[in-house]
């Protein structure tokens, strides 16, 4: 049976934002079937110059966010061209942009200026800082914002040594919120026929994104402290050294830490009260880790990866691994992850979502610089 439309067939989106929070939503919104024009400024989004590594004459980091889209040049400060983009606003149903507060509107294009000429329009900012407050003004980056959030005052070794995440978490968080944010705006158009502005700030959605340390935090009064890869509030849940290469334990339970201990040939671990309910762990926890460290140790890891999967109930656990790892990894080829777009050359980090009925199979590779000068909006369902 061929297959239906994509779910977000006939959706306009036009992508004036730039870096990464902002194209990685228009990405997301191109992969469920919108068609998605990108707007560039003549030299183009920066990261196509964020290289080595490139690709065929594109920058690695501007492949991962920009597929699915067509590239039209635009230049604000020319009466043309600024027609030429409110001719594409008349078919728009989504705007995206990034720039700093109060650029646009020298150019007549923030949402005040094109609500009452575009009323259904769903306006999406995405700044540092949000459109208010007294950092209003700030250009926002992502390993600024990991700093200012707290983020990476929980993430290391120890308080004097913070640590970023190793991938644009800050950026990344942004544009799934965006198209949270735009998909529900255009639910609720659907009841109202009106579109609005959605301010989303960096600042903002990663400080929400500390979820849990943050709720401590906030019933407590206790300023989190970084505990390397271990959790705060559950134990045993970090890595271990063995005789050779690490391995993670993800011990979420009583009855699977008393299954551990089996495994570990240290039933009695289990039945010690300092260790028989997690309170008691996180309460003991150098000692348990300690104990735990010492056992693990005398064995490579691929001896306790075989003990552990034998083990009953099981308990989560896995190996650390590398990017090559990962990508020789069956269950990871498996689902296609690491696969290629649709000229079977330019490398894709598949889209992770799965749909019964409108799979996600368009993978168009990121566009050139003005590659589609005449860009206006398709009228089949791509």
């Amino acid at each position: 049976m061929e297959n239906a439309a994509p779910p977000l067939a006939g959706l306009r989106v036009l992508d004036l934002s730039r870096i990464l929070a902002g194209p990685s939503a228009a990405q997301l919104l191109g992969d469920l079937g919108a068609d998605v024009i990108k707007i560039e400024h003549p030299l183009g989004d920066d990261t196509r110059r964020w290289g080595p590594p490139d690709f065929e004459g594109s920058a690695a980091y501007y492949l991962a966010c920009n597929r699915n889209k067509r590239s039209r040049v635009l230049d604000f400060k020319r009466p043309a061209d600024r027609d030429a983009l409110f001719s594409l606003l008349a078919g728009a149903d989504v705007l995206l942009e990034n720039f700093k507060v109060g650029d646009l509107a020298r150019h007549g294009l923030d949402y005040p200026s094109l609500a009452p000429r575009f009323p259904r329009l769903v306006y999406c900012s995405i700044t540092g800082f949000g459109q208010t407050g007294p950092e209003a003004g700030r250009a926002g980056y992502d390993a600024l914002i990991q700093g200012m959030s707290g983020l990476m005052s929980i993430t290391g070794p120890d308080r004097d040594h913070p640590t970023k995440v190793g991938v644009a978490v800050s950026d990344l968080g942004t544009g799934l919120y965006a198209v949270v944010a735009v998909l529900a705006a255009l639910h609720e158009r659907s009841r109202s026929g009106l579109g609005q502005h959605i301010d989303l700030a960096l600042l903002d959605t990663q400080v929400a994104g500390l979820a849990n340390v943050a709720m401590n935090f906030l019933c407590t009064g206790e300023v989190p402290r970084p505990l390397g890869d271990a959790h705060p509030t559950i134990v045993p849940y970090q890595s271990f050294a063995t005789a050779d290469r690490p391995l993670m334990l993800a011990v979420g339970s009583d009855l699977q830490f008393a299954s551990l201990c089996a495994a570990l040939g240290e039933p009695a671990w289990a039945l010690d009260p300092r260790f028989v309910t997690n309170p008691a762990r996180v309460a003991h926890r150098a000692e348990l880790v300690a104990r735990l460290q010492a056992r693990l140790s005398q064995e490579t890891r691929d001896h306790w990866l075989r003990v552990f999967a034998a083990a009953a109930p099981q308990f989560p656990h896995g190996p650390i691994r590398d990017l090559a790892e990962v990508a020789a990894d069956p269950q990871v080829a498996h689902r296609n992850l690491f696969t290629t777009m649709d000229d079977g050359r330019t490398p894709c980090l598949k889209n992770p979502i799965h749909y019964s009925r409108t799979p996600i199979d368009r993978y168009r590779p990121p566009p050139r610089l003005d590659e589609h000068p005449d860009a206006t909006w398709r009228e089949d369902p791509v």
